[in-house]
């Protein structure tokens, strides 16, 4: 072995000895926690959002926490005058956040304090924000509706300023980006007011679209998921009309301290992909029973939808199954053949996009099933060949992965290399996995992270979890996983950042949480050599940056 190489390991077992003897809590017992915590609160657990406490502040200014909310989205304001993440993605927070601000400015929530705030909103959506070629935004859901809805909004609000107050604002009319039109937020409406029965995903919208949910009513939790939603229908309906659909954006409020998450609920979301990603690094788990029984009907007709009020999808009941699968309940994953195109299998009947993520799922859904099954049937096999050429077909040239549900292509990676790596068939399979590993080695951060902005805890455990599927000691993987693994000790106390899409970026906490815990524990069993059920890491933050 050469001196560099000797050097190499040896800088590697003594990061990794480090971590081991500096930490504070075991993987799991954290775990224990994070399972507690998902029969503790069954909505789900996911940060604050600035498009949905905006839209609150604007259409619902009766419900409790007004003033906190208003308050939660000065704070969250960017110097540059815009909110939320960078790039493209910090438009629909910024059309929500200004809009919020002059409907509280309009109608004398708050005095001329917020008309400096307003006026650095509206400065970033007129200076870069909206100005630019529409193709050029992200592709988070309905964002062709929310944007024009709300630039209509704010222009409108503009115009019917008081004089002395709208002489201190800009004035020009926000325009549309370059290619987007109003012409999908007519069509939709118009379909609303002629008593259309729309696609039950538009649900999760209906804040913008002047529309009554036809299947509303007292026992209902939420409207779409989605707290802004449920606030608008309960707005023109009145508390009385959803009693529990009410109760439900009191604990949430409540527990958000005004401001408020979304998606909610997210229930079966949330426990499908903690449960199966701490089972598959091997971390033990015993979550309630009731827990599990939530995720079974994945296993009837069309699947499981993420949370109440949220149409069924290929992505939650494969993830659900996969769940039931390594936890000792197993079931034929038939649901699944309800979302087979063409193409692979879509997220949603419909679906205008394609997600390899989904696919990835799915791959894990059929290959737990041939696992325990080997007879299944000709149709798992040709579906689990298929997904392999699919997924590998979809690889950059670069060995990543990008999807349409998540900004980070560290996310996307390893979704795809864990499918592959445990159930892809073929020699391109396993040239894409090597491919990806290459791709994370030469992406890793002078600090030992990973991140598509900055380094971050979750992309570094996406990572250190792709790199962990090469199977032989190899120097280099050996001291980026040792280096990666210390960040992740060292970050432990950081909050995470919004990389899931959503209206806009969001965080599920314990998504992420249960992601970190499955990296350091995968990445103290490669450092150790032996497999052990309690594995130090550090990490215990749930915290998540708003």
């Amino acid at each position: 072995m050469s001196d560099c190489a000797t050097r190499v390991l040896a800088d590697a077992a003594t990061t990794a000895a480090a971590v081991a003897t500096t930490t504070t809590a075991p993987v799991a017992d954290a775990a224990r926690e994070l399972i507690a915590g998902l029969g503790l609160r069954p909505w789900g657990q996911v940060a604050a959002s600035v498009y949905e406490t905006g839209r609150l502040v604007a259409v619902a200014p009766w419900l409790t926490g007004d003033h906190q909310r208003i308050a939660f989205l000065l704070r969250g304001q960017r110097p540059d005058g815009a909110w939320g993440p960078p790039e493209g993605y910090a438009l629909v927070p910024t059309l929500s956040a200004t809009d919020a601000l002059l409907a509280a400015l309009a109608d004398g929530r708050a005095g001329t304090e917020l008309l400096a705030p307003v006026a650095r909103g509206l400065g970033a959506l007129v200076g870069t924000l909206l100005p630019g070629d529409a193709r050029n935004l992200p592709d988070t859901p309905a964002l062709d509706l929310i944007v024009p809805a709300l630039v209509d909004t704010i222009n409108d609000r503009l115009a019917g300023l008081e004089r002395a107050t709208a002489a201190r604002l800009p004035r020009p009319p926000l325009p549309l980006p370059t290619g987007l039109t109003r012409d999908r937020l007519r069509a939709v409406r118009s379909a609303v007011a002629a008593g259309t029965t729309l696609p039950p995903k538009l649900a999760h919208f209906y804040e913008i679209l002047d529309a009554v949910p036809t299947d509303a009513g007292p026992t209902l939790t939420a409207i779409g998921a989605s707290p802004a939603a449920t606030a608008a229908w309960l707005t023109a309906a009145g508390p009385a009309a959803g009693p529990t659909a009410h109760a439900f954006l009191r604990a949430l409020i409540r527990d958000g301290g005004g401001p408020v998450p979304c998606p909610a609920p997210i229930t079966v979301f949330e426990r499908a992909w903690v449960l199966s990603g701490l089972h598959r690094a091997g971390i033990t788990i015993n979550p309630p029973a009731s827990v599990l029984e939530s995720l079974t009907a994945a296993t009837a007709g069309q699947g499981i939808a993420t949370g109440d009020g949220l149409p069924t999808d290929a992505d939650t009941t494969a993830v659900s199954l996969v769940a039931l699968a390594r936890l000792g309940r197993p079931a034929d994953p038939a649901s699944l053949w309800a979302y087979e195109t063409a193409d692979g299998f879509c997220t949603w009947p419909g679906e205008d996009g394609f997600s390899v993520t989904t696919n990835a799922h799915v791959l894990d859904a059929f290959g737990q099933r041939l696992t325990r099954h080997p007879d299944a049937g000709e149709r798992y096999h040709r579906a689990v060949d298929r997904l392999s050429a699919v997924l590998t077909g979809h690889q950059r040239a670069d060995g990543a992965w990008q999807d349409r549900w998540h900004a980070s292509p560290y996310y996307a990676t390893a979704c795809c290399v864990l499918a592959l790596a445990e159930f892809g068939r073929g020699a391109a399979a396993a040239e894409a996995v090597d491919r990806a590993a290459g791709w994370v080695l030469n992406s890793q951060r002078p600090d030992g992270s990973w991140g598509r902005w900055d380094g971050t805890a979750e992309e570094t455990a996406y990572a250190l979890q792709v790199l962990l599927t090469v199977p032989t000691t190899v120097p280099r993987v050996d001291d980026a996983v040792a280096r990666g693994h210390a960040y992740l000790h060292e970050s432990a106390d950081r909050e995470h950042p919004p990389l899931w899409y959503g209206k806009e970026l969001y965080c599920p906490t314990v998504i992420v949480s249960a992601a970190v815990l499955a990296a350091c524990r995968l990445a103290s069993i490669r450092a150790s050599g032996v497999d052990r059920s309690v594995v130090d890491c550090g990490y215990r933050s749930t915290k998540t940056a708003t």
